[in-house]
């Protein structure tokens, strides 16, 4: 062989070999993230995917769509699925009876919910008598039903609560005037509000503060594969930096993952911000984590002596980690 063939070779061996080192073909930590619904909260998720931020932290992140949050958990614990963002009142209530599920992180400080009703409903007071939708008897729109009620002036148990699952099931079954109101959040607010149904006002007027959405591992996991969760949790916050900082570009993807128009996700990230929804740097605040805290003492998910303790329940090391 000549000296020019092997130069040349050479030259494209070590052209291989750097593109098999390059951090796009090196091998990647997969890791199965489970969303309860096509929400404004999850677009930080998406974005992180679509930007490539995942990616560069060496992670293969799948989002799949749920319907329930009971199965998100299921799955957790199973190992099947690797990190969580849903509701957090069923990690509170184990965490007191020995779960190994934890908050990492804070999405959605707030309800981004407004109270969509069947159009013949024009005031809460309206809703006695009626059949409320929520998402399961355990967690997130389900304890705010009493915030309503008593905004209508009625008591808990002059309404009928059925859990029906998630924001695109109460859609359906509101369509289908199955149940008479349920929570939703934007866009599916807008959309119902455009198809008729009367819109009741935010949830957040009479529930502020209250730790909605967050991310949520199991704990053993958590510590054996710490860097992947860091590297999760430091794409999860530039994605959504970049929500807040691209319009143009959140607003397009969010059309596409929302299942929605450019116009409604535009307006979603808008109120969003407008209403102070979203924790923009993943922090969980005290302030949101006691408010459900008390609201499931008050609904008899917990105890009234239970010690508001979040020790049990959060564990920030991992997104202090991700801030380095």
């Amino acid at each position: 062989m000549s000296l020019v063939y092997l130069q040349r070779g050479l030259t494209l061996a070590a052209a291989i070999a750097a593109l098999l080192a390059s951090p796009a073909t090196q091998a990647e930590t997969t890791l199965r993230v489970p969303v309860v619904s096509r929400t404004i909260f999850y677009l930080p998720a998406w974005t992180a995917e679509q930007q490539g931020f995942f990616r560069e932290e060496g992670l293969d992140v799948k989002i799949e769509v749920y319907d329930t949050s009971e199965k998100i958990f299921h799955d957790l614990r199973a190992g099947t699925h690797q990190i969580a963002i849903a509701s957090i009142e069923s990690v509170i209530a184990e965490s007191y009876k020995g779960g190994k599920l934890k908050l990492v992180a804070g999405i959605a400080k707030r309800p981004p919910h407004f109270v969509i009703a069947q159009p013949e409903v024009k005031t809460f007071a309206d809703l006695k008598g009626k059949t409320i939708g929520v998402v399961s008897m355990n967690e997130g729109t389900t304890f705010f039903v009493a915030d309503i009620a008593k905004a209508g002036g009625f008591k808990l148990e002059d309404v009928k609560v059925e859990a029906v699952g998630g924001s695109p099931a109460r859609a359906r079954l509101l369509k289908e005037r199955k149940i008479d109101a349920g929570l939703q959040p934007y866009p599916l607010s807008y959309e119902a509000e455009a198809a008729g149904f009367s819109n009741l006002g935010p949830i957040a007027k009479l529930v502020p503060d209250y730790q909605f959405v967050s991310v949520m591992v199991d704990e053993d996991w958590a510590r054996a594969n710490r860097p992947a969760l860091v590297g999760f949790l430091k794409a999860l916050r530039r994605g959504t930096e970049y929500m807040f900082t691209h319009p143009d570009d959140s607003a397009a993807l969010g059309a596409k993952e929302l299942r929605t128009s450019e116009a409604f996700a535009r307006r979603a990230l808008e109120d969003t911000s407008r209403m102070d929804v979203m924790s923009q740097n993943l922090s969980l605040t005290d302030a949101s984590l006691r408010r459900v805290f008390e609201v499931m003492q008050q609904a008899g998910a917990l105890a009234r002596e239970t010690p508001f303790d979040p020790t049990r329940f959060v564990d920030e090391s991992y997104l202090e980690a991700s801030r380095r």
